[in-house]
């Protein structure tokens, strides 16, 4: 499957929760995401399983990934067509190991001591943030800005995706950086058409 990281959608169960899981991403999608990946911290992997499968029926045929996020066991049992992991989520040699060479799986990155140990044979793709401080994780690292995000994205042989606070205002800051392009949870979960909200980071 072809990877484009122009618009990659993390999804959230309370934001999508209003308007529907599914139905968020299907809008989504028609609004031009390119990405899907299902992040749910909460959720048992069974139910998480259960939410994949129905995701990935509902992609069928339109070219765009299903990721999984942190769940290895979520993303070998349904099928999914990868997996994104943090730094503590796991090694990245097992994850390939047990997803085979045919699925995506993709990293996050923080520092550059992150990257210069990073196993760049065995992954896709490199999210690199925090850009800004961001809600949706508490624990997360000292944001880079968008120079701190550029000298990662120089430092990578991989392709790349900006994570962390990003809006469709962003767009041209990031394209600037180098990244491949922004993932993003608020400025198209939550909202109340995220069709249109898509449609906004294509201008």
């Amino acid at each position: 499957m072809r990877l484009d990281l122009s618009l990659y959608l993390v999804t959230d169960p309370d934001l999508c929760a209003k308007y529907g899981l599914v139905e968020t991403v299907v809008a989504a999608v028609r609004g031009g995401v390119t990405v899907v990946q299902l992040r749910d911290k909460h959720a048992s992997d069974g139910e998480m399983i259960d939410q994949a499968r129905r995701l990935k029926a509902t992609l069928a045929g339109s070219g765009v990934p299903l990721i999984i996020n942190d769940r290895l066991a979520v993303a070998v049992e349904s099928g999914a067509d990868g997996l994104h992991i943090g730094q503590d989520d796991g090694d990245v040699a097992a994850a390939r190991a047990a997803l085979g060479e045919g699925a995506l799986l993709g990293l996050s990155v923080q520092t550059p001591a992150q990257l210069a140990r990073v196993d760049l044979e065995r992954l896709d793709y490199l999210g690199l943030g925090p850009v800004f401080a961001t809600p949706s994780k508490h624990d997360h690292a000292e944001p880079l800005g968008f120079e701190g995000l550029a000298a990662l994205v120089a430092a990578s042989a991989s392709p790349t995706v900006a994570i962390g606070g990003l809006k469709a205002e962003h767009v041209a800051a990031v394209r600037e950086a180098g990244a491949g392009g922004l993932a993003v949870i608020s400025a198209i979960c939550g909202r109340p058409d995220p069709e249109a909200a898509a449609r906004i980071f294509f201008g």
